[in-house]
């Protein structure tokens, strides 16, 4: 992922769940201007950093690079139900999800 992919990816991430740059950046223990410059693609998260971001947008790493999944935090915790139905629940879920794709809106 390209570095302004990065900053783009994780400014999504941030305000869909409704925080400032400068708030994450002084949770993190970071200067207050920090988030935004790697949003802006002027700096780059070292590996443990960008493990803290993650961890403080309650997604994984893999969620992180999937910029296809736009809810990354709802996703996940639809997996995780969808893990605890039984076969039948399971089957109907799966029907009701492939229903719904198919429509156009």
């Amino acid at each position: 992922m390209e570095l302004a992919d990065l900053g783009l990816r994780l400014a999504k991430l941030r305000t869909s769940k409704g925080v400032s740059a400068r708030d994450m950046s002084l949770n993190l223990g970071k200067s207050p201007n920090y988030i935004n410059k790697i949003e802006r693609g002027k700096a780059r998260p070292s590996m443990e950093t960008f493990f803290d971001i993650c961890d403080y947008l309650n997604i994984s790493q893999t969620d992180f690079f999937d910029g296809g999944n736009i809810h990354p935090e709802q996703f996940s915790g639809f997996v995780s139900d969808f893990k605890g139905l039984d076969d039948t629940s399971q089957s109907h879920v799966a029907g009701i999800v492939k229903e719904l794709s198919r429509r156009k809106y």
